[in-house]
């Protein structure tokens, strides 16, 4: 059988780290191929590398037998490959069909595009609508956009750099499907995930990289979860100790929190109430899209249109109140999107620090630069960021290492309150034990914490209390322990009863 990809002895040296060190790979037609590794171990760097979009400084690649040079994406896309980032690769100010076009034969007229990518969304039970700027669109919506994209070049080799991050487990079994009848009619498939559970249920075949070097290959069905673990890692990841607790006095609360959407295609936020204590962590679930992004907006101070009274953090009302006000209330922020919004791309790792971190600063608007030096290496010593130092610039870290390094900026600012989004997308097992550990210290410090996550088992773990959002509303509050996937599953449809409200009263003054 000809190889539907060969690689040979392929390095890639970046001035702080070599990413790939004289890396083969072989993918067969219709073979579904995982690439796993921690954060930082050349996995992105090597799909770019077989799409074109980065150069190797040596090694070979066959395709379909032949010898080939791939100088950039759309070379590949010519041949035959296609791509998901993990870090989507779309302009915010254009609508999805428009995105999904740059991409494709400029002979094909945009209404044919907007007409195509209804008929595969449909074909493929994803739910993606072609008018819409991709700037009103979740980081799950965004990801549906690149994956139809994708699709609709009919590729022979399709790569998937953590497809499932952001997709609800009906979304993840839908896309499994798609991937078999992809599978099926000969397209080779190369899948990163750092989801176990996934390349053992999916999977082939499975290439293992530690440190940008093959460590192993291995048949991924006939692996546990620990023993890929240790491939991966050269360990089993911490087991998590989550023990009830009583709680303490109420931190934030929201009441009446009704927001009409800020764009056309947001979602109205409709009488949200919500009580959250210190020394506890409540999950919120739910397919994205359904008013996640505008509650946590009015939760952060970047939409100030909540009306008066709405949130309250300790008693007092923030409802208009600033970012920055919030932040020095003791309330603190990680937004699901790395770059562009938890971090500036192009600055250093001790830079991105001002963004939210101020004991760096002198009066007058003067920086300390060696304290925020110092800053930076301890971050990046206590939550093991694989990075090229303090000055290394945040869009030169892998994915799980920049989130690594986001969501430790904020708990070594020791928040009262923190409102976490995705705080485990794209990271590896150890690290995801490790940020989810770091959690729940926090918790047991008496910080609060509201985590927005479509990641149900991460939400079952950690959490003390789960509501699941769908429509722009809020359920009603559940104990973790009285919950099940399938009652979520159900609430996600906006499928819950209302409680009358002598319960809600009821219920509320118990908490108090």
């Amino acid at each position: 059988m000809t190889l539907r990809l060969e690689l040979s002895g392929i390095s890639k040296q970046y001035p702080a780290v070599k990413a790939n060190d004289d890396i083969s790979l072989r993918v067969e037609p219709g073979q579904i191929h995982a690439v796993l590794g921690e954060n930082g171990a050349g996995k992105s760097t090597l799909m770019k590398i077989i799409y074109g979009a980065v150069q190797p400084d040596a090694g070979r690649m066959r395709w379909n037998g032949q010898e080939v040079v791939i100088k950039s994406p759309a070379q590949a896309r010519a041949l035959g490959i296609s791509m998901v980032y993990q870090h989507f690769s779309l302009f915010d100010t254009l609508s999805a069909a428009e995105n999904v076009w740059l991409g494709l034969d400029k002979s094909v007229p945009l209404s044919e595009v907007r007409q195509r990518i209804r008929e595969v969304a449909a074909s493929y039970g994803l739910d993606v609508d072609p008018e819409r700027p991709v700037h009103s669109l979740s980081v799950g919506e965004r990801q549906r956009v690149e994956i139809v994209r994708a699709l609709l070049t009919k590729p022979q080799l399709l790569i998937l750099d953590e497809p499932t991050s952001v997709l609800t487990p009906q979304a993840v079994e839908r896309l499994f499907m798609i991937l078999r009848q992809l599978s099926s009619e000969g397209c080779a498939i190369l899948y990163i995930s750092h989801k176990l559970d996934e390349i053992r249920e999916l999977c082939h075949h499975c290439t293992v990289l530690r440190g940008g070097r093959v460590t192993g290959e291995v048949d991924p069905r006939s692996q546990s979860n620990a023993q890929l673990s240790r491939l991966m890692i050269g360990a089993e990841p911490p087991q998590l100790r989550h023990e009830s607790r009583a709680v303490g006095a109420l931190a934030l609360e929201l009441q009446g929190l009704s927001l009409a959407k800020s764009s056309p295609f947001g979602t109205d936020l409709q009488d949200i109430a919500l009580r959250l204590h210190a020394g506890e962590i409540v999950g919120v679930a739910g397919v994205s899209g359904n008013g996640q992004q505008e509650l946590l907006a009015a939760l952060s101070g970047e939409d100030p249109r909540a009306p008066a009274g709405s949130v309250r953090l300790f008693g007092a009302d923030i409802a208009r109140a600033s970012p920055r006000r919030r932040r020095r209330q003791g309330l603190h922020f990680v937004p699901e999107e790395r770059l562009g919004r938890g971090a500036v791309p192009t600055l250093s790792l001790a830079q991105n620090l001002l963004l939210t971190r101020t004991e760096a600063l002198r009066p007058g608007g003067f920086i300390a630069t060696a304290e925020l030096q110092r800053m930076a290496a301890g971050l990046i010593q206590r939550f093991g960021v694989k990075a090229g130092g303090p000055d290394a610039a945040a869009k030169s870290l892998s994915g799980g290492n920049l989130q690594k390094f986001i969501v430790g900026r904020e708990i070594e600012a020791a928040p009262k309150v923190l409102i976490i989004a995705q705080p485990t997308w794209g990271v590896d097992v150890g690290a995801a034990a490790q940020i989810r550990g770091e959690l729940l210290k926090l918790r047991d410090a008496g910080c609060a914490l509201l985590v927005v996550s479509e990641e149900l088992d991460e939400l079952f773990e950690i959490s003390d209390r789960l509501v699941v959002m769908a429509k722009g509303r809020l359920s009603p509050a559940l104990p973790v322990a009285e919950a099940t996937v399938e009652k979520v599953g159900m609430w996600m449809s906006g499928l819950w009863e209302v409680q009358p409200q002598a319960a809600v009263e009821e219920g509320a003054r118990a908490e108090a």
